[in-house]
C-alpha cells in the first residue's frame, strides 16, 4: 500500500466530495433548462419539506440534484474555512448531506441549526472545527424550520422568528443530548444522530402539536427517471473509484483488513485501513446497493438515489459488503412477512438505510444481523409518526430504537457462549 501525507489524502477527498456535488449540478443543468432549474430550486426552498419529499416532485430533475449540489458545496465550504479534518466521519457526513439535499436539506433550512451548534461551540469555548460534522448532522431536523417558517397559518413576520429561534434551540442542544443518548445503543447503530433527532423531535413536535400543528401527508416519491439516474449513479460510483487508484494503486491490498472489522461506531476506515481500501468499499457497497434496489425493481428518484449517496458515504466510517448484507436480507425477510411488495416506498427505505445496523452483524454474527434487519422494517414503519416526518433520519431513529434493546441481549449471549469457552478443560491427550 502507498502511503500517503495526511494532508494530501484529505485533499484528494475534498476534490472528490466537491467533484460529486459539481456532478449533480451539471446533471441538473443537462437534464432541464437554466430557467427551470432555478425556479425548481426556489420552488424546493419554500416548499412543505417532510419526510419524504422527493424534491424531483417539487423543482424538477434538473432543480432537485442542482439544489443538492449546491448544498453539498456549502457543506464543503464549511470544512474549508474552519479547517475541519476530513476523516471517514467527514466523508460519511458530507455524502449524506448530497443525499439528503435531495429530499430535506435546502440551502436554506440548514442555516438555524448550523448557527445553534456554532453558539453552543463558543458558549463552551471549543474551537468550531470540532463541531462541524456534529452540525451538519444535526441538519437531520431542519425540516422543521420550513415547515413552522412557511407552511403555518401564521403571518410570516411571527412564523419565520419562531422557525428561527426553534432551529437554533435544536442546534445548540443538540450536541450534549447527542453525547447521552450514545451510550444507549454502544456505537451498534451507525445513525446516532438519527437516533439523536428522533428523541428530540417527538418532545419539540409534541410541544408544537398541543398548539395545533397537523400530521403531515406520506411520503412523496416519484417516478420515470430510471435510466438518466442509473447513470447518473454509476457516474458517481466511478468517481469514487477513480479516487480510490489516485491515492493507492494497488487498494484491494488492505481491502480484506477492512471486511473484518465490525465498523461499530465511532469507526472510521480511513485512518484504521487506508483511503484507498476504504473508496474501493465506498465503490462496492455503492454498487451493491444499486444493483439491489433494480433487483427489488425499486424507482430511482431523489430518495433512491440519496439512499445510495449515503450508503456510500457511511462505507468509509462503518459499512461494508460483509456487514450490510445481513441486515438488507433481514429487512427483505420482514417485508415478505408482511404485506409489504418489496418495491414498497418504506421498504427500499429501511433496505437502505437499515444497514446502519452494520455493526450488530459483524459483531454478534450474521443470524444478529438478520434479526436487525427483520426487526427494523417493523420499527420503522411507525417511528416517524412521532416526529410527523419532521426528522430526517427517520430510520435512523428507528435503528437507534432496536439497537439500544437488541444489542445488550446479542452481548448477553455472545458473552455467555465466549465465558463457556474459556472455561472447557483442555482436553488431555489419550496415552
Amino acid at each position: 500500500m502507498i502511503v500517503e501525507s495526511g494532508d494530501r489524502t484529505e485533499r484528494i477527498l475534498m476534490r472528490l466530495i466537491v467533484a460529486t456535488a459539481v456532478a449533480c449540478i451539471a446533471f441538473g443543468f443537462i437534464v432541464d433548462t437554466p430557467g427551470d432549474v432555478i425556479r425548481g430550486i426556489g420552488d424546493i426552498v419554500i416548499a412543505p419539506d417532510v419526510l419524504v419529499t422527493d424534491f424531483v416532485l417539487l423543482g424538477g430533475l434538473g432543480g432537485a440534484f442542482a439544489q443538492g449540489g449546491l448544498v453539498t458545496l456549502l457543506a464543503c465550504l464549511t470544512y474549508r474555512l474552519t479547517g475541519a479534518k476530513v476523516d471517514g466521519g467527514a466523508v460519511g457526513c458530507l455524502y449524506m448531506v448530497l443525499g439528503f439535499g435531495l429530499f430535506g436539506k435546502t440551502i436554506v433550512n440548514v442555516w438555524p441549526i448550523l448557527i445553534g451548534v456554532a453558539l453552543y461551540a463558543l458558549w463552551r469555548r471549543e474551537a468550531l472545527r470540532d463541531s462541524v460534522t456534529t452540525a451538519w448532522f444535526a441538519t437531520a431536523l431542519s425540516p422543521v424550520f420550513s415547515e413552522i417558517a412557511f407552511n403555518t397559518g401564521l403571518v410570516k413576520w411571527v412564523s419565520v422568528p419562531v422557525g428561527l429561534a426553534t432551529g437554533l434551540l435544536i442546534g445548540f442542544i443538540v450536541s450534549p443530548v447527542a453525547r447521552g443518548l450514545f451510550r444507549a445503543h454502544n456505537g451498534f447503530t451507525l445513525y446516532n444522530m438519527g437516533f439523536v433527532a428522533g428523541i428530540l423531535g417527538a418532545v419539540i413536535i409534541a410541544v408544537f402539536r398541543s398548539f395545533g400543528l397537523e400530521d403531515q401527508p406520506p411520503m412523496t416519491w416519484t417516478s420515470g427517471n430510471d435510466g438518466p439516474l442509473l447513470i447518473l449513479c454509476a457516474i458517481l460510483i466511478a468517481m469514487v473509484v477513480i479516487a480510490a487508484f489516485a491515492l493507492d494503486r494497488r487498494p484491494w491490498r488492505g481491502y480484506r483488513g477492512l471486511l473484518r472489522r465490525t465498523g461499530q461506531a465511532p469507526a472510521d476506515f480511513i485512518g484504521s485501513d487506508g483511503p484507498g481500501p476504504t473508496l474501493l468499499n465506498m465503490a462496492i457497497t455503492g454498487t451493491l446497493t444499486t444493483v439491489l434496489m433494480v433487483a427489488i425493481d425499486a424507482d430511482f428518484n431523489g430518495p433512491v438515489v440519496g439512499g445510495i449517496v449515503s450508503v456510500i458515504g457511511f462505507s468509509a466510517c462503518g459499512k461494508h459488503a460483509v456487514n450490510i448484507v445481513p441486515v438488507m436480507l433481514g429487512v427483505i425477510l420482514g417485508a415478505l412477512t408482511k404485506p409489504l411488495g418489496l418495491d414498497d416506498d418504506g421498504v427500499v427505505w429501511a433496505v437502505m438505510f437499515g444497514t446502519c445496523l452494520a455493526p450488530i452483524s459483524a459483531r454478534f454474527g450474521p443470524h444478529w444481523g438478520v434479526l436487525a434487519g427483520f426487526l427494523h422494517v417493523s420499527v420503522a414503519q411507525v417511528a416517524d409518526s412521532l416526529t410527523i416526518g419532521l426528522n430526517l433520519y427517520g430510520n435512523g431513529f428507528a435503528a437507534g430504537m432496536v439497537a439500544a434493546v437488541l444489542s445488550p441481549i446479542a452481548l448477553m449471549f455472545v458473552e455467555r457462549r465466549e465465558s463457556d469457552r474459556l472455561q472447557e478443560p483442555e482436553a488431555v491427550p489419550s496415552t
